[in-house]
């Protein structure tokens, strides 16, 4: 991107596999309390601490010295002026920026994160040849966990364990900070030299964080700066944990950024295309196997997330072995019928919080063995058994009646639900105010049910009568003829006979999403005729319809605010997946038909890939024009 096509507020991530990471915006300046160069994962995916927040660099010249980073300090000012002499920024395949100096020096900068360990690597070269040019970087540390700020105090521990080590001929550096008991050690190795200096950098304000009504200013320490002459050769500085076990540590920096490099370099080729290298972030480790973490930059591992997500992340990129061994890995989580909707920390009691997880784990399993039969691949019978057993058992504890209300009805549908509780995705809850509570018997949730039951009767034959009296009364009870669409919620606050007409996304389940349509042709192409006109954005679709009671153009203000927003029209690109698929579906599967969706709603996606979270889709969006992610 040049300087003309740049955004300096989107943002880059660099993920570790581990659920750690590197991110922060094509500016420099840090906005949001999660941009940092190391933010390790101590459990993985869990246990995140931030380290080193950023860094402040600087180059000196015959003509004078220039800043090649920008901080945004209290009440609002930015300083010092790097941003201003970004001259070029890729995103692939890591970060890099161009630097260009007034005296006409361009300096070239990456950085990248290798996987599978707790460390991020950055260097900095001359394009031309030149002579008299030093590069100054000083480090900003915190060492607080992911989600708090840090303030300036006396334990903070600035001096270093020094390690210096020969760097290929131009010397080396290896130190080790330990800023405070308890909190992993900052392991950094340059072919620069270091000088002690340190001291308190303060008021450092996330521009981000103040939008969301959250406390926004830090103080963080700088023990010193680390120097390199960019005339004799390339600037590499390297930081990790120091629980960091990997021989590289102790190479040289330069023969080690050889290796990282060529290492990182080749990993990431091996990915068809850039919306799977996208994908790779998501997949992590969970002790010795692998889940999927929910979003950047604040989710770890959901249920919920993980069993609707696997089916594109795994499943679409062939990547069997990995969706085997998440699904695996929950297979013995069940309890009473429910899946946890987030697992368990140490110490920690996994949450069940969620309806819809459960069910979707059916549906996620009954994808995978699909794909395994299309891939000709064989499933040991002890895993296709464990898979199944999971699966009864998740049916046999709804039906017998299980947390918050969650039973089987006599009607064959699934009940769900008690005050202050949100099972559905529709969960926001600000304090106690339960934003969206559809207690009862949601739309959704029935047609995962349904399609939960038909998956189950492939092996078991005591849930067919179940599926037939339940799809004979979705079909009886849902169909809002007046509407031309279905009726959200049924049995409202468990109260038979009464309905919810808000218009929302959640009917495109019925026709989309899923393996089973549950609607005849014509009210399927009413539904997803409806859903287009009144709910579809580029950006996906929103959770409520204009017009409709409580609807919200906009997603801002504070945090109640914002929950307040969050299903009340807000924009969810994740349900582009589903109404295309129904989209599809009503007009047969034609290959016109498909050609057709992909330059309608699939092209406005793919663009969002250079906007906001470069290479990803945003989470969510503003309801009302022009969307904004």
């Amino acid at each position: 991107m040049t300087a003309e096509r740049m955004d300096l507020k989107a943002e880059w991530l660099e993920a570790d596999g581990l659920g750690g990471f590197a991110s922060g915006t094509v500016s420099g300046i840090r906005t949001r309390r999660y941009h940092a160069l190391l933010l390790a994962a101590l459990t993985p995916p869990a246990g995140r601490m931030v380290l080193v927040n950023g860094c402040d660099a600087w180059v000196e010249t015959p003509a004078g010295t220039f800043a090649l980073s920008s901080q945004r300090y209290m009440p609002d000012v930015v300083h010092p002026d790097g941003m201003s002499r970004i001259e070029n920024f890729e995103p692939e395949p890591w970060p890099r920026w161009t630097f260009c100096l007034e005296d006409g020096t361009v300096i070239e900068q990456e950085l990248f994160v290798p996987h599978d360990v707790s460390a991020v690597v950055l260097s900095w070269r001359l394009r031309d040849q030149a002579t008299g040019v030093t590069l100054h970087v000083r480090p900003f540390f915190s060492g607080r966990e992911y989600h708090a700020l840090h303030h300036e105090n006396a334990a903070f521990r600035f001096e270093p364990e020094r390690d210096d080590v020969e760097g290929d001929g131009a010397g080396g550096t290896r130190l080790v900070w330990h800023p405070y008991p308890g909190v992993p050690g900052v392991v950094a190795v340059a072919n620069g030299t270091y000088r002690h200096q340190p001291d308190w950098f303060r008021n450092f304000l996330y521009e981000e964080e103040r939008n969301r009504g959250l406390e926004f200013a830090e103080d963080l320490a700088s023990p010193g700066f680390f120097r390199w002459d960019l005339s004799a050769g390339e600037a590499v500085w390297i930081l990790a944990t120091d629980k960091t076990q990997s021989e590289w540590l102790r190479l040289p920096a330069a023969r080690c950024l050889e290796k990282l490099r060529a290492a990182e370099r080749g990993r990431r080729r091996q990915f068809p295309s850039r919306l799977h290298r996208s994908a790779d972030a998501y997949l992590v480790r969970r002790g010795s196997g692998k889940t999927i973490v929910a979003g950047y930059p604040w989710f770890t591992d959901w249920g919920r997330d993980t069993f609707i997500a696997l089916r594109g992340l795994c499943l679409a990129t062939g990547r069997l072995d990995d969706a085997r061994a998440i699904l695996l890995q929950w297979a013995g989580a069940v309890s009473e019928g429910m899946l946890p909707n987030l697992f368990a920390d140490q110490g920690d009691k996994p949450e069940f919080n969620s309806v819809d997880a459960s069910l979707w784990y059916v549906v996620a399993v009954h994808d995978f063995l699909q794909a395994m039969d299309v891939a000709k691949r064989r499933l040991p019978d002890g895993e296709r058994k464990r898979l199944q057993e999971a699966i009864e058992a998740i049916l046999s504890g709804y039906a017998k009646g299980t947390r918050f209300g969650i039973r089987l009805d006599d009607d064959g549908l699934l009940a769900a639900g008690q005050p202050g509780m949100q099972l559905t995705w529709m969960d926001a809850k600000a304090g106690d105010w339960v934003v969206t509570p559809r207690i009862g018997k949601p739309v959704e949730v029935q047609a995962l049910w349904l399609n939960a039951l038909k998956i189950a009767g492939a092996f078991s034959d005591r849930w067919h009568d179940c599926f037939e009296k339940g799809r004979t009364a979705f079909t009886n009870r849902f169909w809002n003829e007046a509407g031309g669409c279905l009726y959200d919620v049924v049995d409202v606050d468990h109260r038979p006979g009464t309905v919810d007409a808000t218009f929302r996304p959640n009917q495109i389940f019925a026709v989309g999403g899923l393996p089973l349509t549950l609607l005849d042709d014509e009210r399927a192409c009413r539904v997803v005729e409806a859903v287009e006109a009144r709910l579809w954005t580029p950006l996906g679709l929103r959770s409520l319809a204009p017009g409709e009671p409580g609807y919200r153009p906009r997603y801002q203000g504070g945090v109640f605010e914002r929950d307040g927003a969050y299903h009340q029209g807000t924009v969810w690109p994740w349900l582009i997946g589903p109404f295309v698929e129904a989209w599809v579906r009503v007009l047969d599967g034609t290959p016109t038909a498909k050609q057709e969706a992909r330059r309608r709603f699939l092209a406005p996606l793919l663009k969002h890939l250079d906007e906001a979270g470069l290479g990803h889709i945003s989470e969510i969006a503003d309801a009302d024009p022009p969307h904004q992610p």
